[in-house]
């Protein structure tokens, strides 16, 4: 009951249609069931007497409400679906808009094919259920109180012995619910598991036809739509058993009406005409209950897909601001790591054990060191992309816990290795930077990282189409349009985690020129693999897995010897 409350109220800003619709719903109902009563008014009293008048005015009365059931028809089919799409809609935007708030553990967690599965997939019959659960419900409640109304007025005991089968029929669907229930569940996941892996094999569909594997991922993707297939049949097998019972009841039913009513006719114990209007109220007291049985489908179909909404829904963000948590206008920059402690999940090493250290503001200070380190996670940790496990990171001496994550990852400019562009134009890619700004200072961000020059090259210049993750440009051309949106957002912080390390050597100079103008009069911190890059930074800190081995200017740490002087000497030999 409580998800079918949850899934009651979001037709509450739509409920002036939805009431709209259940009235003709009720309207139709009504009127479908006046035609048995006439047919056996005609029948048994205006033919015997000849009263042709009565039957042609009867016939214009039949012709006027047919007119107002085909209205009251439009208006279910077509608005009573309407309400179905909105809701649906509304759902999407919902769940959208959730998934835009949690945390990046949840992503790291989950696949990107499930959670499209989620927001797609799982919401495509909620426009069924929306529109024809409460209207064949309602149809049914009154076709059924209606038409059993009706059989007992013209034969009472031909109908008490009908309705003994209710009970039976009941019992049965109960039954096949539940399984259809689990069976449409399992679906459901299958369906998940199949988007996730296409997401997967189209995105890295470069990597298949490099390594020939186009043979491997069509017998991974037979494996899932095998499984999926099976799930599938299964599914529609308990539906068969159930919408076929149903139909065998049905029948039985009608032989009962064919049998025991012919000899209540044969005895005198009911005449023709009502024998006839009580074949066609049973047709009648048997259409709710297939409509019963459309029901069923579509409410496992659409609330086996609203549960998994509702779960993804009840995923709390374990990234949230504090109570007390406050804006930030402006912030000069310093950052202090003190004494700091993180794991990525329980069970797990600690990454970073009681790390401190601060870095100025508007000063730079390099992360160097090998994998594994935790460079990339303190960069993380100063987004809150993830919270520290123990210690306190500090913003111009305020634990940023204290201040509203929009606020704080506003202040911040990051500069990934792997650069993500969206599918769009560069001005699109640009803008993300500062959504309100105008397009000269799109112009000037390019210029500033060196890329306006080859956008304007580009057959529509700033509004050409970059394709999937800008497939369409080079690395160093994607690395540039990142430094322009970091450019245009204008942070007081600025991130850079191995922005160069991927580039070749001209490209990296560009680029390198590009972060050198980026980073003055801002704080910076630089995750670096070539040493030759961070030579001019104003403290650099060598991190390994036990922690801070060293930490120093350039000058100073090759003087020492150390684990840096290592470190460059052994990139140096390589280059030479």
């Amino acid at each position: 009951m409580e998800m079918v409350r949850r899934f009651a109220k979001y037709y509450k800003p739509h409920k002036k249609l939805f009431f709209i619709d259940m009235f003709c719903a009720v309207m139709m109902a009504g009127i479908d069931l006046v035609y048995p009563v006439a047919a056996r008014r005609v029948i048994n009293e205006y033919i015997p007497n000849k009263q042709i008048d009565s039957i042609l005015m009867m016939a214009g009365v039949l012709v006027g409400l047919f007119l107002v059931r085909f209205i009251c028809s439009y208006i279910v089919d077509s608005w009573g679906h309407i309400v179905g799409v909105r809701m649906e809609s509304d759902m999407r935007e919902e769940v959208f808009s959730h998934i835009q708030k949690l945390s990046v553990d949840f992503y790291d967690n989950n696949k990107t094919g499930h959670i499209m599965s989620r927001i797609v997939n799982d919401l495509k019959d909620i426009t069924e259920l929306a529109h024809h659960g409460p209207e064949d419900l309602i149809i049914s409640v009154v076709m059924l109180l209606g038409s059993f109304g009706i059989l007992m007025s013209i034969e009472w005991r031909l109908t008490l012995i009908l309705f003994l089968f209710i009970p039976i029929m009941a019992i049965f669907g109960i039954r096949k619910r539940r399984r259809m229930s689990q069976a449409f569940r399992a679906q459901r996941k299958e369906i998940a598991n199949i988007n996730s892996g296409l997401e997967n094999s189209i995105s890295g569909v470069r990597v298949t036809k490099s390594f020939t594997g186009e043979d491997y991922e069509l017998e991974r993707f037979k494996e899932n739509n095998g499984v999926f297939k099976s799930t599938r049949e299964g599914a529609y097998k308990v539906m068969a058993e159930f919408t076929s019972g149903i139909l065998l009841f049905s029948n039985t039913l009608d032989v009962i009406v064919i049998s025991l009513g012919g000899y209540f006719a044969y005895k005198g114990i009911i005449n023709t005409g009502d024998l006839i209007a009580y074949m066609l109220y049973i047709a009648y007291f048997l259409q709710p209950i297939k409509k019963l049985g459309l029901f069923m489908q579509h409410y496992q179909d659409g609330m086996s897909g609203f549960e998994r909404f509702t779960e993804l829904m009840d995923i709390e963000p374990s990234i949230v601001d504090r109570e007390n948590a406050v804006e930030v206008e402006s912030v000069s920059g310093e950052i202090e790591f003190r004494d700091v402690s993180f794991r990525y999940s329980e069970g797990k090493s600690d990454v970073l054990e009681s790390i401190s250290f601060r870095v100025e503001s508007g000063k730079t200070m390099a992360l160097v060191g090998p994998s594994g380190g935790g460079k990339s996670t303190i960069c993380q940790l100063i987004m809150r992309f993830y919270d520290v496990d123990s210690g306190a990171i500090l913003l111009d001496g305020r634990d940023i816990r204290d201040i509203k994550l929009k606020s704080l990852r506003e202040k911040i400019g990051f500069v990934h290795q792997d650069v993500f562009l969206f599918t769009g134009t560069v001005k699109e890619n640009i803008i993300y930077g500062k959504r309100d700004a105008k397009f000269e200072e799109i112009v000037e961000a390019a210029k500033n990282a060196n890329i306006h020059e080859f956008i304007m090259t580009l057959p529509d210049g700033y509004d050409t189409n970059i394709g999937e993750k800008g497939v369409k440009l080079s690395g160093g051309q994607k690395q540039r349009i990142s430094i322009a949106r970091v450019f245009l957002k204008d942070p007081s912080i600025l991130i850079l985690d191995e922005a160069t390390s991927a580039l070749d050597n001209e490209n990296e100079v560009i680029i390198q020129e590009s972060l050198e103008k980026l980073s003055r009069g801002r704080t910076t911190i630089v995750i670096a693999h070539r040493l030759s890059t961070i030579k001019s930074a104003d403290e650099i800190i060598v991190l390994t897995e036990s922690g801070i081995a060293e930490s120093g200017t350039h000058k100073e740490l090759l003087e020492r010897d150390g684990a840096y002087s290592r470190l460059y000497k052994s990139q140096f030999q390589k280059i030479s």
